[in-house]
């Protein structure tokens, strides 16, 4: 079959990419540039726990030294300190990292990939789709034409597939502007990321203002400063003094020794596009959504849009035509873009409009600063994982759900987990090869060799269900899971979403649930090849 077209070589094509060829799917990535990166350390990606780890996966690599994980979070408002916190088991530290050293690692876990082929300085031109397949012509040294099963936009904020398909992306313009600069520095805040508003020590214009803090690797930091709407071109004189003003304010009075490596003007769209799907043509990251006011991270979206779209791709390109699970990608991801849109949109004028609340409510300066920490840490309704509780996968109510610390369709907990071969994994590891996962909660097991459990009590009946199932499914054992009673059963989508959880072994509502998660009836003999995608 031909491989699957990736238009695009950032973050979002190269995530897509390698995860489709995990499942055995190969692909052509067309990159209009010559296949470098331009390195901007002002160019920063957040990345919060489960897409940070999405993407080691996929790269074969830690970040642990060209990015940093926060040890903590402060707010400030004027010279009052509104809110520490501090990262760790209970709430994970976000990646902060260049966006180039991303790239640079996705990129070459993909030259090493034999199912991906980069077709460099190769611009789309044009698609013609029939019903079986589709062909892109390119232009440029290299113009060509290329067949594929499917293709997937994540060609950027300018996408040519999307106009192409002349499909609008409507939104505001220009939400925010910051004046953005990366300098190597030391700080009385040493791995903590910060937020500072109503800055005190503003002499080179109207008091007030904001700028928010983030430590990078090796001494670095990214300042961003928001500019008032309508303000004039940051000038390197006006930023090289907001720069020294900030760290002097930071510094008691005094401006520390720095480095100025990078400089820009970041500038905020709100947008999202009307149909992420035309026959066999996607759009995925900022082709699909701009997002990015009040410290959302648009990328962070990009990667889930390419988590989701990947398995559902491999299972039509293993399986043949599964219509209702590809439409599903468009239901699942439009809606929970557009709802952090929506809040972002609801917030924009109590936070940046004047006096907002402070004239109404009391204590309102506290309420601003949740909000705008719940954008950057993601929290809240601003920044909370997306879950497809309204998903049209998700099964039928059943009497034999569980409660667990899980909603369905909301990201599974990273736990523990004993594998079929006896060895001990993160259940995270076990996500992105195309099958279901099927969880037993047993507490106990972990102390214990697995020949002893193994043939007891529930799993012969449940390991039984597991293989009856309508698509390849892999049986694992926790001792423990969030909010779960005891034998309690998961069913895990490929990407890591909660369908449902059972109180125990109940074979037809799991069967039922598995094959509402792949968006209708599958033939017990199409287990989709994702053996194959283990490499």
């Amino acid at each position: 079959m031909d491989p699957v077209i990736v238009v695009g070589a950032g973050p979002v094509g190269l995530t897509l990419s390698l995860a489709l060829a995990r499942q055995g799917v190969p692909s052509v990535v067309l990159d209009e540039g010559p296949g470098k990166d331009e390195q901007r350390p002002a160019r920063t990606v957040i990345l919060r726990e489960d897409t940070a780890a999405l993407v080691e996966r996929l790269a074969r690599t830690s970040f642990d030294k060209t990015g940093v994980r926060w040890t903590g979070w402060r707010s400030l408002r004027r010279k009052q300190v509104m809110r520490e916190l501090t990262f760790g088991e209970q709430m994970p530290s976000p990646l902060h990292l260049a966006q180039h050293e991303l790239t640079g690692s996705l990129r070459e876990a993909a030259d090493g990939e034999r199912l991906i082929r980069i077709a460099e300085n190769s611009r789309l031109d044009s698609i013609e789709q029939e019903s079986g397949a589709l062909t892109a012509h390119t232009r440029g040294p290299k113009g060509t034409w290329w067949r594929g099963s499917f293709l997937v936009g994540c060609d950027g904020p300018r996408s040519t597939v999307r106009k192409l398909l002349d499909i609008r992306f409507p939104g505001r313009t220009a939400v925010e502007r910051h004046a953005v600069a990366a300098l190597r520095t030391e700080l009385p805040w040493p791995g903590e990321a910060l937020l500072h508003r109503s800055l005190p020590w503003r002499t080179s214009g109207p008091s007030g203002g904001e700028v928010v803090g983030r430590p990078l690797a090796d001494g670095v930091w990214r300042l961003d400063w928001l500019l008032p709407p309508r303000s004039e071109l940051v000038t390197p004189d006006i930023l090289v003094t907001r720069i020294r003003e900030t760290l002097a304010g930071w510094c008691a009075g005094s401006t520390p020794p720095y480095e100025l490596l990078d400089t820009g003007v970041h500038t905020v769209h709100h947008r999202l596009a009307r149909r992420w799907r035309v026959g066999r043509v996607f759009l995925a990251g900022d082709a699909a959504h701009l997002l990015g006011a009040l410290g959302t991270q648009g990328l962070d979206e990009g990667l889930r849009d390419a988590d989701n779209l990947a398995w559902k791709l491999a299972l039509a390109w293993h399986d043949g035509p599964h219509e209702a699970l590809l439409d599903s990608y468009q239901a699942e991801r439009r809606a929970v873009v557009a709802g952090r849109l929506r809040a972002a949109d609801q917030a924009l004028p109590i936070l940046r409009g004047g006096k907002g609340l402070r004239s109404y409510v009391a204590g309102s300066a506290r309420g601003h600063d949740a909000l705008l920490t719940d954008g950057h840490l993601g929290h809240g309704a601003l920044g909370a994982l997306g879950a497809y509780a309204e998903s049209p996968l998700a099964p039928e109510p059943s009497e034999a759900e569980a409660g667990v610390g899980t909603a369905p369709g909301a990201p599974v907990r990273d736990v523990r987990v004993t594998a079929p071969d006896g060895s001990f994994a993160r259940l995270r590891d076990r996500l992105g090869l195309g099958r279901l996962l099927v969880v037993l909660i047993a507490p106990g097991t972990g102390v214990w060799e697995r020949r002893h459990w193994v043939s007891a009590g529930v799993m012969p009946r449940l390991a039984a269900a597991v293989t009856a199932l309508p698509h390849e499914a892999e049986l694992l054992v926790a001792e423990s899971y969030p909010g779960a009673p005891a034998h309690s059963v998961l069913l895990v989508r490929p990407d890591g979403h909660l369908v449902t959880a059972l109180s125990g072994v109940h074979p037809a509502q799991l069967y039922a649930a598995a094959r509402a998660a792949l968006g209708g009836p599958v033939e017990n003999g199409a287990k989709a090849g994702s053996a194959a995608g283990t490499s």
